[in-house]
């Protein structure tokens, strides 16, 4: 079967091996499958990521090896051919299906689709899926709103982690995919008023589109002098005021969805004082924070990763029930043969917001 391989830090459109599902495994045809953020850095700098990923597991890596070949792709939505044996087949073949990119291995072992040495990700033609993930895609929800989940359920991990009060004010830093997904997950919760600041026009008008309340290009005005607007005072001593005199204000907090070095610093400096920091863009750099400003003014830094299973089935939901409209999202689609240009124009953020990978496409 046909696949996109990264080969020596290169995209390969190539043949690979056929698939057969195992013991409470389903074979799957890849329907459409995202291009991550994670996917374009990790196509330059996957060793890098596999080495700070195993500081942070105790040296742990699964045995996956960056320099051998991986097929990438972790945001899919697929349709079931066939059942491995200790199945229930519960869900019959020509189901369309989405689910977490982590494949159950008889030996009790996970491989974690579109970074693994032995199952292909979904910028292949077939997939190997573990049937106990496996979530049905509600009728009428289109496939490409459906492969949105994955991302989607990024952002609405970073919520749940968020100290957010009844009148808490949200600033999300950064309207890429993570940030929209963030933007996406608050008010999906409820929350706002949500300012979203980014300094690309295509990226402000999908964070408008997805519900934030004000939307702001910090090369034209900063975003922190919207919090007092809000009535956030952004001094200890403007907070201690007006608590002495009987008043209150909706904690701040802000998400940061850029993963760029000086980013954090910029923020632990601007944020008023008390805020939570919720740390979703992911910064493959040696950063550098002065914890003597955040120590001075009590910021809470939250670092977030990921999503639970509970997560990822409520965000399906979400987009399933029209809660999270995700139906202007993808800019761009394309075949097997596309991948590698498509990784390119992604560089661009005003080319497009969502690519999605569709095997079945010329």
């Amino acid at each position: 079967m046909r696949a996109v391989i990264r080969r020596n830090k290169a995209l390969v459109c190539d043949e690979i091996e056929d698939l057969a599902p195992q013991a409470g495994q389903v074979l799957v045809k890849t329907l459409a499958c995202g291009i991550c953020g994670s996917d374009l850095h990790a196509l330059h700098h996957m060793e890098h990521m596999i080495e700070l990923t195993s500081r942070a597991n105790g040296g742990m890596t699964n045995g996956f090896d960056p320099t051998k070949d991986t097929v990438f792709g972790h945001e899919f939505c697929a349709e079931i051919l066939d059942h491995g044996p200790d199945t229930s087949g519960a869900l019959k073949a020509g189901t369309r299906v989405v689910s977490m990119p982590v494949t159950l291995t008889p030996a009790g072992g996970a491989e974690m689709l579109g970074f693994s040495n032995a199952l292909p990700g979904g910028f292949a033609e077939r997939m190997i899926l573990s049937e106990a993930l496996l979530l049905p895609v509600p009728n009428g929800l289109p496939t490409d709103q459906a492969a949105m989940t994955e991302p989607f359920a990024v952002g609405a991990h970073a919520v749940a982690k968020a100290r957010l009060d009844p009148n808490s004010v949200a600033l999300v830093v950064g309207c890429g995919p993570v940030g929209l997904a963030v933007i996406a997950g608050l008010k999906a919760k409820g929350h706002g008023p949500v300012i979203a600041a980014d300094f690309s026009p295509r990226r402000r008008a999908a964070a408008e589109m997805l519900g934030a309340d004000v939307v702001i290009d910090p090369a034209q005005e900063s975003p922190h002098g919207r919090w007092e607007g809000f009535g956030v005072p952004t001094t200890r001593a403007a907070q201690n005021m007006i608590r002495m005199m009987g008043g209150s204000f909706g904690r701040p907090v802000v998400f940061e969805c850029v993963g760029s070095p000086g980013v954090l610093q910029s923020l632990v400096e601007a944020a008023p004082a008390g805020a939570q920091i919720v740390v979703a863009g992911v910064c493959m750099e040696t950063d550098r924070i002065e914890p003597a400003i955040a120590i001075t003014k009590e910021i809470e830094l939250t670092f977030v990763f990921g999503y639970t299973p509970e997560e990822f089935a409520e965000t399906l939901h979400h987009i399933a029930e029209g809660v999270i409209d995700v139906s202007g999202l993808v800019t761009g689609k394309v075949g097997l043969a596309g991948v590698a240009g498509a990784f390119e124009a992604l560089g661009d953020p005003e080319a497009h917001v969502k690519i999605l990978v569709e095997p079945g496409l010329a």
